[in-house]
């Protein structure tokens, strides 16, 4: 992974996603923002498919693509929050591998022998995107699946928190082992 090449063209999609998300605030209406929902999620695919592809791998692409998704996310769920789309409950529901995430990052920094690549995005973990993408669209045009999507979001975050967390712990062992 390169350490240069902050705003390469991945970063600059990647970085895209803010400008969605202040657009998403400022826009009301349902299909609008349905636009801007898939629009989040075609940059999502676009920025790594075109990193890989062009070599232009980097360690602020690694931070900020997530970062930018974290934002969009938050921004809409915020949205539907104080709209009344979501209550607080399925908010905080919607968000908890999110905060696991977070909080989960800040703790492992303290942690001996774990570096950047203990951190990368599992698959798991992108699941859980998706169908965070897709019932922020879904619950726009068909707000009576909310409750069900949000108990599809809950499992498969608490699937996802689970095996990031043993990820961590694999990684832990490693870096002991590979230390001695």
């Amino acid at each position: 992974m390169k350490r240069d090449a902050l705003l390469n063209l991945p970063n600059s999609i990647s970085l895209s996603r803010l400008i969605l998300a202040l657009l998403f605030v400022l826009m009301d209406g349902r299909w609008e923002r349905t636009f801007l929902i898939v629009a989040a999620g075609v940059t999502d695919i676009l920025d790594g498919w075109l990193a890989r592809i062009g070599n232009s791998s980097s360690v602020a692409g690694a931070l900020i693509d997530p970062f930018a998704d974290r934002v969009f996310v938050l921004t809409a769920v915020t949205v539907y929050l104080i709209s009344g789309v979501l209550n607080t409950t399925q908010y905080f529901i919607f968000l908890a591998r999110d905060i696991a995430t977070a909080i989960g990052f800040v703790v492992a920094r303290f942690i001996p022998g774990l570096g950047p690549s203990a951190f990368k995005a599992r698959t798991l973990g992108k699941t859980v995107t998706v169908f965070q993408i897709g019932t922020l669209v879904i619950v726009l045009h068909f707000p009576g699946a909310t409750t069900y999507l949000i108990a599809i979001i809950a499992g498969l975050s608490a699937v996802s928190i689970v095996d990031y967390t043993l990820a961590l712990s694999r990684e832990r062992v490693r870096a002991r082992q590979a230390s001695r």
